[in-house]
This record gives C-alpha cells, structure tokens and sequence, in this order.
C-alpha cells in the first residue's frame, strides 16, 4: 500500500483533538509530522 501525507483538510479534522502546545516547558515536536509518521509506520508495516 502507498502512504501518502495527510492533506490539509484532513489535518483540518484532527488538529482540533489535539491538545494545546504547553505554555511553559519545553516545545512539542511538530503534531502534523508525529501523526504522518504513525501513519507511515501503521500502513507501510516498517519497524
């Protein structure tokens, strides 16, 4: 199966489930590409 990055109006759906970036502390990694990879990993079967 090919992967394919998610387009933006499906990021539109998901990024309101989302929590919001801390205020204080140290700096998420960037939700949209943790979400892509999990995707990668989730139909391509790569370990």
């Amino acid at each position: 199966m090919e992967f394919r990055e998610l387009s933006d109006e499906q990021w539109k759906f998901i990024k309101p489930h989302l929590p919001p970036p801390p205020i204080t502390g140290r700096k998420r990694a960037d939700d949209r590409k943790v979400i892509n990879g999990i995707l990668f990993v989730l139909i391509t079967g790569c370990r």
